[in-house]
């Protein structure tokens, strides 16, 4: 009997695979499409996949697995319970408890190989952007004002000075006060040009 056709089935959606779409990982098969991580769902390949439990999961998201939950995940690995984690995909989201928080910029779960902490908010690394430029930002290198993120360079650019809006506020108001002391001053040099009709006068009479 032929070891492909309809007579095998891909482990993860249960329908039939066939020769010219089959991955084979670890005796199991596959179809290419099928063959993802079961926690981002990002395509995998043969060359940077792990497993644990009959899941799959990309090398980023089962080093984070294994850092969480130490040796606990590995000694529950070897009870024999095969396909416990795709029967109860709740079992699989637990292991990843506790990385939950969300990006402050695209508002997506961001998990702890890709996070950027700044001001007790969270970011990915790739969302942690300049908001003007689109600038890469590190730590050390960032602004922030009223929620936004600037590189230095664009911050100073853009309110002038480092400081926040209280620096503009106070250059307006500077600006404003001294609008009203040229127009004191204007008035009173129109005042000084005013006697010259009367000398005309004095003219006409000699």
């Amino acid at each position: 009997m032929s070891s492909f056709g309809t007579q095998t089935k891909c482990k993860a959606c249960d329908k039939a695979v066939y020769a010219a779409e089959v991955i084979s990982a670890s005796g199991v098969n596959y179809h290419n499409t099928c063959f993802r991580c079961s926690h981002c769902n990002g395509r995998l390949a043969l060359s940077n996949y792990s497993s644990l439990d009959g899941a799959l999961f990309c090398k980023p998201h089962f080093e984070q697995l294994l850092k969480e939950k130490g040796s606990g995940v590995l000694k529950s690995s070897s009870l024999g319970r095969n396909n416990d984690l795709n029967r109860n995909p709740g079992k699989l989201s637990s292991l990843f408890s506790g990385t939950q928080e969300k990006c402050a910029a695209c508002k997506k779960t961001v998990y702890p190989l890709e996070k950027v902490t700044v001001d007790g908010e969270f970011y990915h690394q790739s969302c942690f952007r300049c908001a003007h430029g689109g600038c890469k930002l590190t730590t050390s290198s960032y602004a922030a004002l009223d929620g936004l993120l600037y590189c230095k360079p664009h911050f100073s650019q853009l309110f002038k000075e480092k400081g926040s809006y209280n620096h503009l506020t106070t250059t307006t108001n500077k600006k404003n006060n001294s609008g009203s002391t040229d127009e004191q001053e204007g008035s009173t040099t129109t005042t000084v040009d005013e006697p010259q009709p009367a000398e005309e006068s004095q003219e006409t009479q000699d």
